[in-house]
């Protein structure tokens, strides 16, 4: 597989993997298998038609006897009482075509009830698959983002650590420095040279990752396009709930799954009742040769069968099946009150999440003033080296905190959405 874009907003990731993403491919696989076996159930409707070749052999009275009935090769030599009791051995070949057709049969009402319920259960799944793999693919898109911010504070680190390295050897080479400044500046570009090789590889797995949940192939890479922007949450956390009871499909899917519990109910109880079937034959006999016609003949018929007694089997399934769906009721009300949960989390933390950038972004600031400061100190041998690197040390890792936390509030808006099953409708509207 190969991407058209080298690099791709957050919205064109999404819609790629909408299309190629495996798991969502065998999402829509086990959509389409749940619908055949509505199909399937439906199909038990229609008439039933085969055909039968047997052949058989014997010596026994009874069965000699309807052989030759069947080929109509029947003699008044087989009146005698010899050939009656013991006869030649005899074979026949039958030909049979039948039909069997039911005219009431509640089961198979019940049974199609089910697999539409389920088949829709399948669906609401499926689309819950799309908002999760949405969201995994806004995660790989945000750690790609995270890697490159990485890899830029690496460079930029290691760019101001030559600079410190230089500052160290020119106040050796006019006597007012340390060699072990120098040296502890070296030792530092080292660690930092280190880091930079570290978050080069971290950048290329990180697009290799996105690229994988897009539907692409081992080793193969995606870029991005750094176009995050700050959305201000505006609903509340009732409104998100409310959200939440429309839009989630798995909790959709569930409350199908408790309906599919209330027909099973019904489909147990259908055996309390009688079934009645048509049936129709038409049938070839003969002597030596399969699918031969020394005689031909035909039936047709209804049978009606009512189990009045199953040995309480009935009425343990029906009760069985009642205890199913109170479970499944019990199931669902614990499913949306997790929900209710999930969407009351993520709003704090993203508030959480907007308090802790600002702070962030703060920090990146003081740490760049004190960098600044503590260089023009050090220039003036008012400040000895071993400051002026922790200083960098500092302002290295509030840089690195500031993107964390920026990947960490888009996150947490997504988090919301997601809660609120309403991921894919706000990124792609």
């Amino acid at each position: 597989m190969c991407f058209a874009e080298p690099k791709i907003s957050p919205r064109q990731a999404i819609l790629i993997a909408l299309e190629k993403n495996h798991q969502l491919q065998a999402t829509a696989h086990e959509v389409t298998a749940a619908e055949e076996e509505v199909n399937i159930n439906r199909s038990r409707y229609l008439p039933r038609v085969s055909l039968e070749e047997s052949a058989a052999v014997s010596n026994s009275p009874t069965r000699v006897f309807m052989m030759k009935l069947d080929q109509g090769k029947f003699a008044s030599s087989d009146f005698d009482t010899a050939n009656l009791n013991k006869p030649d051995s005899y074979h026949d070949f039958k030909t049979a075509l039948t039909l069997e057709q039911p005219l009431f049969d509640l089961s198979l009402l019940k049974s199609t009830s089910m697999a539409k319920t389920a088949a829709e259960s399948q669906k609401f799944a499926a689309d819950q698959r799309r908002q999760d793999v949405a969201v995994k693919v806004y995660s790989a898109w945000l750690a790609v983002r995270r890697a490159k911010a990485y890899a830029t504070i690496a460079e930029q680190a290691m760019a101001e650590a030559k600079e410190h390295l230089r500052l160290a050897g020119a106040r050796v080479g006019v006597g007012t420095g340390l060699k072990s400044e120098g040296l502890r500046a070296k030792t530092f570009l080292f660690d930092v040279e280190q880091q930079l090789i570290t978050a080069n590889n971290d950048l290329k797995l990180a697009k290799m990752q996105l690229a994988m949940v897009l539907g692409g192939t081992p080793g193969e890479e995606m870029d991005i396009v750094d176009d995050l922007s700050v959305v201000e949450m505006t609903s509340t956390i009732s409104e998100l709930q409310l959200l939440a009871v429309e839009n989630r499909k798995d909790l959709q899917a569930v409350n199908k799954e408790t309906q599919k519990a209330a027909t099973a109910i019904e489909l147990a109880r259908a055996a309390y009742l009688p079934t009645l079937y048509a049936s129709a034959s038409y049938q070839l006999n003969d002597y030596s040769v399969p699918f031969g016609r020394d005689n031909d003949s035909w039936q047709a018929g209804v049978t009606l069968r009512w189990e009045f007694f199953s040995g309480l089997k009935t009425r343990n399934e029906v009760n069985k099946f009642k205890s199913l769906e109170r479970a499944s009721q019990e199931y669902q009300k614990d499913y949306a009150n997790s929900i209710a949960y999930q969407v009351s989390e993520n709003v704090l933390r993203h508030g959480e999440a907007g308090k802790r950038l600002e702070l962030a972004r703060q920090a990146v600031i003081d740490a760049e003033e004190s960098v600044r400061l503590i260089s023009k100190r050090f220039q003036n041998s008012l400040s000895p080296m071993v400051e002026l690197l922790d200083a960098q040390t500092s302002l290295n890792r509030a840089r690195a905190v500031q993107v964390e936390m920026e990947n960490g509030q888009a996150l947490a808006l997504a988090r919301i959405w997601q809660s609120a099953g309403i991921f894919l409708k706000e990124v792609l509207k």
